[in-house]
């Protein structure tokens, strides 16, 4: 048996108890070591914004459309940042005591299908609760940048800082994809990364990563630009990553831009976006925005910039900064069974967190 985080309806999280099937030939079985919370994409569902609650996705002409929802309560395997201990394996691929990283949702075991699941080892050296960004979230971040060097290079694309190397980069946004965004492209060579955000908790983990920082109240944009001078009538940041989901923070990120700069958009959106005013910056620069999804990599990188590829870039970035990540970036660290109480406290607007990671050892890891 295994207990799976089950979302009931809006505002009500629990936990239920789910039978596990036998392990098949070629599959494997691992109990969850760590399981890292997104509180923006999760808490949708908590909360009852997301699309899929409300509308039917057409995958095949990519359009949500009236009909009955694709989504609808109890919302159960939510969460795509888990880390699992091989405890049986049927399958040469993955040994027994292996600690991989997945994305299976909130449970506390699990049993993989070797026809759908994809799983990364983790090498000894790293921190088994950085592990929780190795399969998804790190690729996510790491996506955004390759788009940016795709934006500068096309396909001849070598690096993943091929878009920020020598450059100036702004993030705006400072939560977990922002901050891992923002580590992304200073391992990759920019010549200086701003993060802006609201907050200023936030703003002083983005400051202890290495970054520089702006509060977003403070019009941000007047101070780069008067600072990131390219040439007569050519200022701002060279890119930006726009890493927060409100419509106010899409509206900044192209007031940063220099002239024909590109935004990068990691965001998800739930609600409308009338704050972002397209017949002033956007239109007088001449600015592109790209959406950064991990479920496309740029055209024309596929083959060499698969998934792998990236959780590769993201275990080589948690080696780099790992330390910092761990001490500041990790908030909360709680017990499976605190995990109803935090989700529904997070939606509720009762607690805050940067990255909340669930464990049943807690004590064993220090939080």
């Amino acid at each position: 048996m295994a207990e799976i985080l089950s979302i009931e309806g809006p505002g009500e999280v629990c936990l239920v108890e789910e039978k596990l099937p036998d392990v098949p030939d070629g599959g494997f079985m691992v109990a969850t070591t760590h399981s890292g919370v997104s509180a923006g994409t999760e808490l949708t569902y908590v909360k009852g914004t997301n699309p899929y609650l409300g509308a039917t996705w057409d995958p095949a002409l990519g359009l949500f459309m009236e009909g009955a929802p694709s989504v609808s309560y109890p919302v159960r395997g939510i969460g795509y940042m888990q880390v699992g201990l091989v405890v049986e394996t049927r399958t040469r691929a993955v040994r027994e005591g292996a600690l991989v990283a997945m994305c299976y949702g909130h449970r506390t075991a699990y049993v993989a299908d070797p026809m759908a699941d994809r799983f990364v080892e983790l090498p000894e050296d790293l921190d088994p609760m950085l592990g929780i960004y190795v399969a998804h979230m790190g690729p996510i971040c790491a996506n955004g940048l390759l788009h940016a060097a795709h934006d500068l290079h096309g396909p001849a694309v070598g690096q993943l800082g091929d878009g920020v190397r020598g450059r100036r980069v702004a993030v705006v946004g400072a939560g977990v994809v922002g901050l891992l965004t923002a580590c992304f492209a200073l391992s990759g060579g920019a010549a200086e990364v701003v993060v802006v955000d609201e907050t200023p908790a936030r703003l002083a983990i983005a400051e202890a990563l290495g970054a520089n920082v702006l509060a977003a109240d403070d019009d941000p944009a007047v101070t780069l630009k008067r600072r990131w001078r390219h040439g007569p009538n050519d200022r701002g940041a060279d890119v930006v990553f726009q890493c927060r989901g409100q419509a106010r923070a899409l509206a900044l990120g192209l007031r940063l831009l220099r002239p024909q700069g590109t935004l990068v958009d990691l965001a998800f959106y739930t609600q409308g976006a009338q704050e972002v005013r397209l017949g002033e910056e956007f239109h007088h620069n001449g600015l592109t925005v790209r959406c950064a999804q991990i479920g496309r990599v740029p055209r024309g990188l596929a083959h060499a910039w698969d998934r792998e590829r990236l959780s590769h870039e993201t275990i080589n970035l948690l080696r780099e900064r790992g330390g910092p990540l761990r001490e500041h970036v990790i908030t909360d660290v709680i017990g499976f069974a605190e995990a109803p109480r935090f989700l529904t406290g997070l939606a509720a607007g009762r607690l805050q967190t940067v990255q909340a990671v669930l464990c049943d050892q807690v004590e064993d890891e220090g939080g």
